[in-house]
């Protein structure tokens, strides 16, 4: 097939593409109880689809151009020194972990070593803690932040804390000013787990960039997909070789992909050794590693995702106050907890949480249940209290404090969707239906 040809084929596929989205917006229409509404998922369009198209047809699946482009582009977005792709944001949390315990970085981490962390959360904050050895300090979080309580870090210290990891709970950025300076003061690393928060700023500085490592995640819930995906960004240059490494088998060469040039991007490939002999650099290998890759056409949907951003998030917290508006002037705090913002936050909101309060006459099974029959999808907070979730009953671990916020939490809390796809119809009628429901219940 001749060049012209192929490309007067591909520039088919684009507009094709580009008349399916067209129709598709074309037919979409908000039917109140019969439309679905959904507590998040992904927003894109042939753009999107026209750049995974391209670059599969590009025939290059391994990370490269699109995948560079990415990684820059976010670091300049997040303001850190550089990010990393990887397979998903529990694969980024997996490596950010592996890299600290890695005998190549020099105050690294050993098994039996403690991190402190909080008991409410998603899961993959804590696996890797487990999975490498480590031991979990379990500490509450805040009500109506749902962040961990800094009154608490001091309590929790021991010789053995080495680290505090943690994730910004629904985009609402912890505190950080506290957190700093706890770590400064007795010398620990600090991780964010950054997966619900992408654009939260905390007093103008975007979460994700005040840790050594971050982490996020690119599934279709979060705040841009690559379909899954996910990203390890970090602070210290250091770190950077440690993290590809692991992230590729444990391979020792860490140049960018350059299968045109034989030598290598360093041009010097072959002049490593083994046992006095040359060897292949991009086949040594260094670390026990893993393979956390995603692919080149992902990349190249991140790259459009990107772009996308920063309406995206003035999307969430347009939508959350809209909530927010609705739950105060129809009285939603005689029965919740409504949520609130970090003091010098401001939250990219990943949801729009809900805790029951005592004495309130319903319980979290039955406003879900109502609210899920109405055609409004809902979820818990995660995990609750992980510590009541049976695959956590034997783990290692310490806490500190009884952990009351998280119980209530693992049972009462609930949130509701304010990702972009939720217009203010969309949005009012959530609230109607919030509304009517409480009306029942009104002393």
């Amino acid at each position: 097939m001749s060049q012209e040809t192929e490309q007067k084929g591909r520039d088919a596929i684009v507009k094709i593409i580009q008349d399916i989205f067209v129709e598709r917006e074309k037919g979409k229409k908000f039917e109140p109880g019969k439309t679905w509404v959904q507590y998040a998922g992904a927003i894109f369009d042939d753009k999107e689809v026209n750049a995974v198209v391209t670059a599969t047809l590009d025939g290059w699946f391994g990370l490269g151009q699109k995948s560079e482009d990415l990684e820059n582009g976010m670091a300049e977005y997040l303001g850190v020194k550089g990010c990393m792709l990887t397979n998903s944001g529990s694969s980024s949390n997996l490596l950010a972990v592996a890299t600290l315990m890695s005998p190549m970085f020099s105050e690294h981490l050993n098994p039996g070593d403690e991190i402190i962390t909080t008991a409410c959360g998603f899961p993959t904050t804590v696996n890797p803690m487990i999975q490498q050895g480590l031991v979990p300090v379990f500490i509450d979080v805040e009500m109506e932040t749902y962040n961990i309580d800094t009154a608490m870090l001091e309590a929790a210290m021991s010789p053995k804390v080495k680290a505090v990891m943690f994730a910004h709970t629904m985009g609402n950025p912890a505190d950080m000013d506290k957190i700093i300076a706890f770590c400064k003061k007795h010398n620990l690393l600090l991780v964010e787990d950054n997966c619900d928060a992408l654009g939260s700023e905390y007093k103008g500085k975007k979460t994700g960039s005040f840790g050594v490592l971050s982490t996020q995640s690119f599934y279709p819930p979060h705040h841009m997909t690559m379909g899954e995906g996910g990203m390890v960004n970090y602070n210290d240059n250091r770190v950077k070789i440690i993290a590809r490494s692991l992230r590729d088998w444990g391979r020792a060469c860490y140049c960018r992909g350059d299968e045109k040039n034989k030598l290598g991007a360093c041009g010097h490939r072959f002049d490593f050794k083994i046992a006095g002999r040359s060897y292949d650099h991009k086949y040594m290998f260094t670390q026990i590693g893993y393979n956390l890759k995603p692919i080149e056409p992902q990349a190249a949907m991140g790259v459009e995702q990107l772009k996308r951003v920063p309406g995206f998030v003035a999307a969430r917290r347009k939508n959350f106050v809209r909530l927010s508006e609705h739950a105060r002037n129809n009285g939603w705090e005689e029965f919740f907890f409504l949520p609130r913002a970090t003091e010098g936050a401001d939250p990219s909101w990943f949801g729009f949480p809900l805790t029951i309060k005592d004495g309130a006459g319903f319980d979290r099974h039955g406003i879900t249940v109502y609210l899920e029959d109405r055609m409004i999808q809902t979820r818990p907070l995660f995990a609750g209290n992980i510590l009541r979730q049976p695959a956590y009953r034997n783990i290692k671990h310490r806490v500190v404090g009884e952990l009351k916020n998280a119980d209530k939490i693992m049972f009462d809390t609930f949130f509701l969707g304010v990702y972009p796809g939720l217009t203010d119809e969309i949005i009012d009628y959530v609230a109607d239906t919030m509304t009517a429901f409480l009306a029942q219940y009104k002393k």
